[in-house]
Order: C-alpha cells, then structure tokens, then sequence
C-alpha cells in the first residue's frame, strides 16, 4: 500500500497544475488517469487545436499546452499512474483508502478529483456501417491533421470544434461541413468565419442534412446525407468527422456518497470540498454558483484545494502563504537560487 499527502484522479491539466501547487508548499502527491496518456483531454480530444484562453499565452495546442505543465513539473518526482481507474474510495480513520483496476492502494487524507467530465465517449453517427470505418477513415477527434491533408473531408456538427476544425482544414483540405439545422451553436465569430469561407468557396455547406450511409469496402469512399424533406446527396469523400459532443459517465465516483448535481459534484469557494471531509473536485466536474468551464478556472480551483490540503496532510504544522518571488523554500523546492 502506498501513502501520500495527496492523491488526484485525473492528469489533465487541471490535475497536473494542482499536482505543482501542491509540491510547491511541501506536500506530496500521486496521480491516476485512466487513460493510457497525460493530458485529459486537451490531449484525447483537440491535441492539435488552438487555445486561446491561457492567460498570458496567447495561442497555444492542446498537446503544447500539456508538454509546457509537465515541463513546470520537472523539479519535482510525480509519479504517474496511467490506464488505472479508481474503483474504490472508503474511509478508513482519518485517511481515505483508494483501490484502482491496477490492483494499487493508496492510503491519503486527501482526494483531489480533477476527472474533467468524468469517463467520456463520443455521440456517435446512427447508421451501423459507420463503425467499419471508425479510426480508419472515420473520426470522432483529431488526434494529427496532417493525414486530411489534400485530402476531401466531410465534418458533421454544428458546435465549436465542427466548426474550428472546418476552418482550420478548409486551408489545405477540401471541406464538406454538414449539420442537422441552420442554426449553429458556436461562437458568432467563428460562425461568420465559417460563412465567409463557404462564400469564397473554401467549404462546402449543407444544412438539414444527416449521415443516412457509407460506402467503401476497405476504404471509405463516399457517403449518402439525408435532407429533412427525404431528398439524398452523395458526396465523394476520403474522412469523416463527427462532433456531437460526449457522453458523460461519472462510473465509480457516483458510488462514493458525494453531492451530485446531474454529472457534477458540489462544492464549497473556500477549498472547493465536497460534502466528503478530505474529498475535493476541481476543473469541469465540479460545480458552483458562477461556475465557468476554463481551464483558468480549473488551476485556480486546484491552487485553493492545495492549500486546503495542507491541514489534513499536516496537522501540527500551520500553513504559511508565500510568493515564489520572495520564499527560500519555495524557490529551494523549484531548483532556483536566491
């Protein structure tokens, strides 16, 4: 059994910065994610998608963002525990007992939950005869651009990332873009982006059009789209992409006893606790009055809950606050001179 100061689900970016915050003022701590890679899904989903809400960093990937807080995080020893769900929380005195599908127990006074949205999946397209094709020429991110270059791509949804990625492969890609409505959901400024590329003729619009089918044997080549008054196209077409948003599942973290709003948890603007002495959620599953889903959001959510931390952790001792500018110790924990 392992014991920590701390443990976070999650290592996402939210989870990583909360892991530095934590190492910074002296406590130790241990990450698990149940996916096979760090950064959430900055890195599952848009790894090559710009960002531009980082303050300070005025556009940056998913993928740079991630290597930029893992690179924060070299002065100190976090050790990572990939492809490992955490099953079981239960309490055991004044510590939490923390069992994983990887056969690991940790035994901690704090739980920091920074599972984004908990375990996700994609929506998928209707028609069967698209899982054929699914993570060969059919999508549901974008994990490299580079394969659609040249290349004809037809992408589904009318939220912010079919449009962002619209945009972004109409520069040097063929691009269908297809929605169920004539309304899109993304911002207005991408939105008029988008409808003065499809008048420059860089995209290809069609609204009140679903996938109906696929065509190919070993590759995809074309597909039938279904207009709300029956009427079939067939657009020849190399990729698909689909974004309808995910499915949210919060698997084992529903069994835990926490004060669940739909698919978040509850908590305070003090330590941002839940209704578990010692359990905290930071990032897009945790919820409060004001709550805005950012990534801003998140690292100031995981530097208050590392300070709350820090009581349960070590009692005896009272917690100081210190600038990095002006602290020997802390500067001694990043590696820095004075």
């Amino acid at each position: 059994m392992k014991t920590t100061d701390a443990l976070i689900i999650g290592a996402g970016p939210t989870g990583l910065f909360t892991a530095h915050q934590l190492k910074l003022i002296g406590l130790d701590c241990e990450i698990v994610d149940n996916l096979d890679k760090i950064g959430g899904q900055c890195i599952e989903l848009y790894p090559d998608k710009p960002i531009y809400d980082i303050p300070a960093v005025p556009e940056c990937t998913g993928e740079e963002l991630t290597n930029n807080l893992l690179n924060q995080l070299k002065p100190f020893d976090i050790k990572f525990h990939l492809s490992e769900r955490v099953e079981e929380v239960k309490k055991e005195e004044n510590n939490w007992l923390v069992k994983t599908s990887g056969g690991n127990s940790f035994l901690t006074p704090n739980v920091i939950i920074a599972g984004g949205v908990g375990s996700f999946e994609p929506r998928k397209f209707s028609p069967k005869d698209c899982e054929k094709f699914e993570n060969k020429s059919l999508f549901y991110s974008v994990k490299d651009k580079n394969i659609f270059k040249g290349k004809t791509v037809s992408i589904f949804g009318g939220g912010d990332s079919a449009l962002d990625w619209a945009i972004e492969l109409s520069k040097e890609s063929n691009v269908n873009l297809i929605h169920r409505r004539d309304e899109f959901r993304g911002a207005q400024a991408t939105v008029d982006k988008m409808h003065a590329l499809v008048k420059d003729g860089k995209i290809n619009l069609f609204t009140k059009y679903q996938m109906a089918n696929v065509h190919g044997e070993q590759t995809l080549e074309s597909i039938d789209i279904k207009h709300d008054n029956d009427e079939i196209k067939n657009l020849k077409t190399e990729y698909v992409l689909g974004f309808f948003g995910l499915i949210m599942q919060l698997g084992p973290i529903a069994n835990w006893g926490l004060n669940l709003n739909k698919k978040t948890i509850e908590v305070d603007t003090e330590k941002f606790e839940t209704n578990q002495k010692g359990i905290y959620a930071v990032g897009d599953i945790c919820n409060y009055p004001g709550k805005l889903k950012l990534i801003l959001s998140g690292f100031h959510e995981g530097a208050l809950a590392a300070r709350a931390c820090f009581k349960l952790a070590r009692p005896d001792e009272k917690y100081r606050f210190e600038f990095t500018t002006t602290s020997t110790n802390l500067l001694k924990r990043l590696g820095k001179k004075e």
